[in-house]
Formats: C-alpha cells, structure tokens, sequence
C-alpha cells in the first residue's frame, strides 16, 4: 500500500521557493501517482525526460527545464518513485529499476508520447542507461550527467562494494534491514542538504588521479560513510561553498521532512536484485548518446566513463570543469547549454 499522498497544508513553502518551476502536474503510470513538471511546446519532439538522483527531487532540474523550454524544447521532470510528489509503495521490491523503467514508460503513456531523450544524473543515471536495453522503442537518446553506463559487474555489486570500502560504506550500509541510515539522515534533514549540496574542495594539481573501482566508481581513498559523517556535521565548520540559497535548500528540506528518506534508498537495496535479474541481458546501448562528466565529482570521477565507447557505438563525451557531483545545478548554464546544443544538433 502506498503512503498517503500530500496535502495542501503541507506544499505552501514549496510552492513560494519554486518560483521557476512549472505546474505541478499528476501520472497514474506502472501501479503508482506520479508527480511530474512540464514545460516548452506541446508539439516538439522528441522531447527530453529529466531523471533526477539521490537525494533530488525534480526540482533539481529547475534551471534546465526553464533553459530548454526558452529554448523551444519540450522537456518534462518527474518526481521519481519514492520521492517528493510521487508514490512511496512500501515493499523494497517495488523500486527495482524494472519498475523505475516501467514508470517512465507509463509516463510516456499518459502523455501520448512515443519516444523521449531521457537524461539522468546521479541514479537517475543507471535507470536512463536502462531504458535503451529494456525499452528501445520508447528511447530516441540518453543523456548520462556524471553516472556512466558500464557492462554487468562480475559479482554483486554491494559484495564489491563491501570488498572494496568496508562495512561503513555508505551503499553497503543502506542494506541495512534496521534501516538506520534512514533514520539518521530522517532526523537531520536540514544538516544532510547543508552537507550534501556543495561544491568540493579543489583538488591539488598535482593529486594523483582517481582509482575508480570497476563497474560501481568511486575511488577507494574516499571517506564514504555517509550516515556517520551526517551525524556528526556540523556546519559552522565547512569550508566549502553551499550551491542552494536558502529558499532553494528549504524545498529540499521541506519534502524530504515529510517524505523521509527510505523510497530513495530502496532504490540501493535493489542494487543485488538488479545484477541477478540482468543476467544475460544485451547491455550495449542503440541509440545517439551523450555522456557529461564532472571534472571534480570525487564519487563518480570522469575516468569512470572510460570504454563507455565499447558499449555505446554513438557516444559523445562532454567535460564540464570545476564541478562536482551536483553538476546540473553546480553548472546550470553550461549544462544546459550543451543539453541544447546536442539536442538541436542529432533531432533538429
């Protein structure tokens, strides 16, 4: 059974700090409500799909979907399962990237559209690399911002993942069963944005580059337990720069208050699930792509895009510099730019 869904009562900030964002607008699609923002002309296609990643919210897209729509291009953003607006189904099961895919479809569905660019940052990421293999008639593009597409890994992923970082790295920690990491960052959600969303510390020129573990990135120097790090921050004591105003961290703070934090970390909890079920499934990609990487994004670090071009026959590559992780909204101008450049480019 889903949660129950929004009230009125509990949007007015949001609906105040979301001044750039569209309507909000509602999809019955694959067994769920789906909240979604749509923008630009009905009538232009095909048109691009903005996925979002952990801890985001659609919201996330704001500066591209007022960028593209400007520009002529028909772009719409969901809230994904589990977040902000959209449906927050209880069994773990339900937010296996089967269902994260077959939502979008159903998306496209409710519109009457045949075929989308999905792009995707974060984990948002893994699911618009996926819709290619599992649904290639509903995909004309895809567009990865800082997650690469790679083939299936050679043993689970959370046993390497555990192999490689320990028990307190922070995706082996969320198949946790206890659920604490829920419950940590549920009970310090302003201090999880105020960590979370700035740009990182530059990097020395002469730092050796990043060893990225095969198939899941990272490098294995990185500190990556986030619940304890999240516990202990303390923002007073963070030299780095925030890239959310204040009136932008408030929508972030106020849905993940009322939603908490299990949808999105049930999407790690399917991480197991998703390897044993994609046995044997094609994983080269068929279709124009593009991959944007970060220069600084130390968890996934442009070498892991490397041989990306072994599986994607039409691949370009984009580096946006001085960025990290939260590169969409880091560099909101240059990635849109570029979003608009390619798309006019490879459709018209």
């Amino acid at each position: 059974m889903c949660r129950p869904r929004p009230t009125s009562r509990a949007l007015p900030s949001r609906k105040v700090a979301m001044i750039e964002m569209p309507p909000l607008k509602f999809a019955t699609t694959n067994g769920i409500r789906m909240g979604y923002y749509e923008a630009g002309p009905a009538d232009d296609e095909p048109p691009m799909v903005l996925c979002h990643g952990w801890p985001e919210l659609a919201f996330s897209w704001r500066h591209q979907i007022k960028a593209l729509s400007e520009a002529g291009i028909r772009v719409i953003a969901p809230d994904q399962r589990g977040y902000g607006a959209t449906d927050r189904p209880e069994p773990v099961e339900a937010y296996d990237i089967e269902n994260l895919t077959g939502d979008l479809v159903g998306l496209l569905d409710h519109l009457q559209i045949d075929k989308a660019i999905f792009v995707g940052h974060d984990w948002g990421g893994f699911v618009v690399w996926q819709m290619p293999l599992r649904h290639i008639d509903r995909v004309a593009g895809v567009v990865g911002i800082n997650t690469p597409h790679t083939n299936r890994a050679w043993a689970d992923p959370i046993e390497l993942l555990r192999a490689r970082f320990g028990d307190k790295m922070y995706i082996v920690q969320f198949q946790d069963p206890a659920r604490e990491p829920d419950r940590i960052f549920g009970s310090r959600v302003e201090h999880t944005f105020d960590a979370f969303m700035r740009k990182p510390v530059p990097r020395p020129a002469d730092a050796p580059p990043e060893e990225v573990v095969a198939g899941v990135g990272a490098s294995p120097r990185l500190n990556l337990a986030f619940p304890q790090m999240i516990a202990a921050y303390d923002a007073k004591h963070d030299p780095r720069t925030p890239i959310l105003s204040p009136e932008e961290k408030k929508v972030f703070v106020d849905a993940f208050t009322r939603t908490g934090f299990t949808g999105g970390i049930n999407w790690y909890r399917n991480m197991s699930r998703n390897w044993t079920r994609a046995e044997g499934l094609d994983h080269t990609v068929r279709v124009p792509s593009m991959m944007i990487m970060a220069e600084n994004d130390a968890v996934l670090p442009p070498s892991s895009a490397d041989g990306m071009d072994k599986l994607i026959p039409d691949l370009e590559k984009y580096l946006v510099k001085d960025s990290g992780h939260w590169t969409q909204q880091e560099k909101p101008e240059e990635v849109s730019a570029k979003l608009i450049e390619w798309r006019r480019r490879r459709f018209g």
